[in-house]
């Protein structure tokens, strides 16, 4: 694990900030340092920082802090630096005043977080060089109806939610996608969210006949759900979103109880090399590290390859299908991934993991 008070002296052990030494490609990192983003800066810090060393280029380290018009500052120390292109960003403030700087520059920024759709619109139109390996809005309610009208289409359906913006909007992109699809769900409801039990409301699921239910609300709602279903013996098919990422506490989760959700890659077959390799380095493969692993990765990969060719960078990131710890990535001419990264997925002991079997 990366010690927190420890991001700077990291960078520094890998090279980051030692002028006069520069190799292959100059990539820049972006992320916060210190403050109360300084965790998810140090998962960003810790997987770009190992791949820029394992592959010989040179780190330039930027503290990103977030705050309203900070992304020009961002920017001028990109281009002092003369880097070749930039990963991380944490924060859309960040972009927001760096890209067209950036553009200028010819300096391609690649954010891990930022899932903004008005900012990539703002971004195409005006020509900035922003490439997304975060899903885009919309891309998580898009792989749950893909998910129920493939596996549920025949079943009788319920859609619940625990009343917050994001659990009513993406329940309600299925709904709507159900009824396009001339599906009506047999039970709808909005829930009380942070209940110690919900027996009333699993009978109700029972009365109306639902053996498939979505839950557009946190994990500990749909643990305390999927319990009380159990012990009423009532056979529910349970699917959340990605809210399901989150600590395993204070009710742990049922067994096969089913998320559409970000996997953790350390999980998964394409991640579990550069997981186990990370870990024997002392850094733990959680959050942003094997996504910012993946983000150097690429950007070294077409840097390399835009000079070799004599090519823009930005046309070789938009040409090329390049091989990660998260799975091959490849963007589309609107800049975004051009394959959904939301997954099927089903909680079995300590993680999630593909489902076993098939749809219950």
């Amino acid at each position: 694990m990366i010690n927190l008070r420890g991001i700077a002296a990291f960078l520094t052990l890998l090279g980051a900030a030692v002028p006069g030494h520069a190799a292959g490609v100059t990539i820049g990192v972006v992320a916060p340092q210190n403050g109360s983003l300084a965790l998810l800066g140090s998962q960003i810090a810790a997987g770009a920082g190992f791949e820029i060393q394992q592959s010989g280029n040179t780190l330039v380290a930027v503290n990103e802090t977030c705050e309203e018009n900070s992304g020009a500052a961002v920017a001028d120390a990109l281009v002092n630096a003369k880097v070749q292109v930039a990963v991380g960003f944490l924060c859309s403030e960040t972009l927001e005043g760096a890209l067209p700087k950036l553009k200028d520059a010819g300096i391609p920024a690649i954010t891990v977080s930022v899932r903004s759709r008005i900012l990539m619109e703002d971004a195409l139109k005006n020509g900035w060089p922003l490439f997304r390996l975060a899903p885009a809005d919309g891309t998580e309610a898009a792989k749950v109806i893909e998910v129920i009208l493939k596996d549920w289409a025949a079943d009788p359906i319920a859609l619940i939610e625990d009343g917050t913006i994001h659990g009513r909007e993406l329940t309600e992109a299925v709904r709507n996608a159900l009824e396009q699809n001339g599906l009506k769900p047999v039970f709808t409801d909005t829930y009380r969210p942070g209940q110690e039990q919900q027996i009333a409301l699993v009978r109700r699921l029972k009365r109306a006949g639902a053996t498939r239910v979505f839950i557009g609300g946190d994990r500990n709602d749909v643990a305390v759900i999927a319990r009380d279903a159990k012990a009423e013996n009532i056979p529910l098919s349970i699917l959340g979103g990605d809210a399901m990422r989150a600590a395993d506490q204070p009710l742990p989760l049922g067994t096969g109880v089913r998320a559409v959700a970000l996997p953790e890659y350390a999980l998964l077959q394409e991640g579990a090399a550069a997981a186990e390799t990370l870990r024997g380095k002392g850094i733990e493969p959680e959050g942003y590290v094997l996504p910012s692993l993946a983000a150097a990765r690429i950007a070294g990969q077409a840097a390399e390859a835009a000079a070799q060719a004599g090519k823009p960078l930005q046309e070789t990131l938009l040409g090329t299908t390049f091989q990660t710890p998260v799975g091959p990535i490849a963007f589309t001419g609107a800049h975004e991934l051009s394959q959904n990264p939301y997954r099927l997925l089903e909680w079995r002991g300590n993680g999630f993991f593909p489902p076993a079997g098939p749809t219950q």
